[in-house]
Order: C-alpha cells, then sequence, then structure tokens
C-alpha cells in the first residue's frame, strides 16, 4: 500500500472541491493513502517539514512533465521512498525559499497559477491517472 503525504498551507473550503478529492480519493483506497497536513501558515509548514528526510515542493519554476513522465517519476519515488512519498504545496505566496532549498525535487503542475485548493486537486488527479498509466489502464488516452 502506498501513502502520500501532502502537507499545504490552509484548509479546504469548498464543498465541491471536497467532493471531488474523496472521489479520487475513494478511486484510490486499494492500492494509496492521502494524508493532508495542513498548516496555518510558512512558519508551521516549515516546522511540520523538519521532520521529514525527503519532500518534493510543488512550485511554477519545478521540472514539468507529461503524465507518463510523470507516471514514472512517482512509481519511482514511491518504490525508492519504502512506498511512501511526500508532497508540499505552499499558499498565496508560494513556497518558502528556504523549504525549496531542502527539496529533493521540485515540479510544476502547470506553467499557469493555481489556487492551493485547485493544486490540490489537481495533484490527487494526476497521481490517480500516474498509478492508471502504470497499470496500463483506458483512463489515460
Amino acid at each position: 500500500m502506498y501513502k502520500i503525504k501532502v502537507y499545504t498551507i490552509g484548509k479546504t473550503k469548498e464543498d465541491w472541491l471536497l467532493s471531488a478529492l474523496q472521489e479520487y480519493e475513494t478511486r484510490l483506497k486499494s492500492i494509496l493513502t492521502f494524508e493532508w497536513i495542513l498548516a496555518k501558515n510558512d512558519e508551521q509548514l516549515t516546522q511540520l517539514l523538519e521532520k521529514e528526510a525527503a519532500f518534493i515542493c510543488l512550485d511554477p519554476q519545478g521540472k514539468q512533465f507529461s503524465s507518463e513522465e510523470f507516471s514514472r517519476y512517482l512509481i519511482q519515488l514511491l518504490q525508492n521512498g519504502g512506498s511512501r512519498c511526500n508532497f508540499v504545496i505552499g499558499g498565496a505566496e508560494g513556497i518558502p525559499s528556504q523549504l525549496k532549498t531542502k527539496a529533493k525535487g521540485l515540479i510544476s503542475l502547470s506553467k499557469m497559477t493555481f489556487t492551493h485548493q485547485i493544486t490540490r486537486l489537481i495533484l490527487v488527479e494526476q497521481v490517480y491517472r500516474a498509478l492508471e498509466i502504470d497499470k496500463g489502464s483506458a483512463y489515460h488516452k
């Protein structure tokens, strides 16, 4: 069973967004679980990540992947990390530079800017897609 922790600032406020996140989490529950670690601010986010040996920051300046490339990247992260990996989503001001420096990697979901709440949904969907690609399902066409 894989486990992904997502460290982020703020909470998910919109009911429709909670429903969408829960839909993907339900689809994944047989092979992967998400743990959401919600920080109040950059300082708390930094403190929470001090306990983690490795994490990946979602940042507009990070490496961009196709869905197939992200699938290979994610599977490698999970295999090398003992079936675990950690992602970080920043708040309105992005991720603090000291966290980006400590990160194992920076990845970008797009050149466009998204709210931290929408970024959660995009990440979850891309994780689902990556695992579907890996098992050869028809989800990714």
